[in-house]
């Protein structure tokens, strides 16, 4: 590893990729700043990690589409808690699958506020951490819908172009300062995310998955860690990462 501070904070780290990439930086010896909505799943994995690992765990619950809630914790943490080395924006969602014209504009907010401001909120915050360190990595997990549309994915698959665009601005603004900016997209992943577009539909989650085998959280998470323990004259600026049985939003095959 390149970088020698080891300090990891990720986004969304309550389940599926968040989740792992916690696992496995902490197998890896990194301490860890973990954030997400669900305070007793953060207790849990803090508990968890510290017991298995002997690593340090900072748990700060909040919404990263809510400015102030973002700004109040990081900027609350302790100054040597601000030496983070990687920052994974993980956070992210999509509601519903409807047509432009019967979206919901409910829908289309969450996914707005949280895909693309909440990445923002954040990286504000903790690339100026990095700007005074003069090194560090920011991990963010856009989607192939990032890169290719698909019939009723409009506003999610908007959300994810504009992360796409973020990853490559944000890798010209902070060149100089010796960040790295690696951009992360999933194809078919098995995690909450389906059953979270479906507004927790269980079962019509559960089908988007049959027929073939995706894509494990700690797929996406081990190409995470490869991405970041390049040495420091590396950086993986784009990679796209599917299921054998997938080779674009609209090919696929299933049993």
């Amino acid at each position: 590893m390149s970088i020698t501070n080891k300090i990891v904070l990720i986004t969304g780290a309550t389940s599926g990729i968040g989740q792992a990439c916690a696992e496995l930086y902490a197998a890896k010896n990194f301490d860890l700043i973990i954030t997400g909505r669900r305070e007793e799943k953060l207790a849990n994995l803090k508990l968890k990690l510290e017991n298995d690992f002997n690593i340090n765990v900072t748990t700060l619950c909040f919404d990263v589409s809510k400015k102030n809630e973002v700004e109040k914790h990081l900027n609350n943490l302790p100054i040597a808690l601000k030496k983070v080395a990687i920052l994974i924006n993980n956070a992210g969602l999509s509601q519903g699958l409807d047509p432009i014209q019967e979206g919901k504009i409910s829908d289309w907010d969450i996914m707005i506020d949280t895909n693309v401001k909440g990445l923002l909120y954040v990286s504000k915050i903790v690339s100026n951490w990095m700007i005074a360190e003069e090194s560090g990595h920011i991990v963010n997990i856009g989607s192939i819908a990032g890169k290719q549309v698909y019939a009723n994915g409009n506003v999610y698959c908007a959300t994810k172009h504009a992360v796409d665009a973020l990853n490559q601005s944000m890798r010209i603004d902070l060149l100089k300062y010796g960040i790295k900016v690696t951009g992360i997209n999933p194809g078919a992943v098995e995690t909450e995310f389906s059953e979270v577009r479906f507004h927790g539909d269980k079962e019509k989650a559960k089908k988007v998955y049959d027929g073939f085998e995706p894509l494990k959280a700690l797929d996406i998470a081990e190409t995470i860690y490869f991405a970041t323990s390049r040495p420091f004259h590396v950086n993986i600026n784009d990679l796209i990462i599917m299921p054998t049985a997938q080779a674009s939003p609209y090919y696929m095959v299933k049993n």
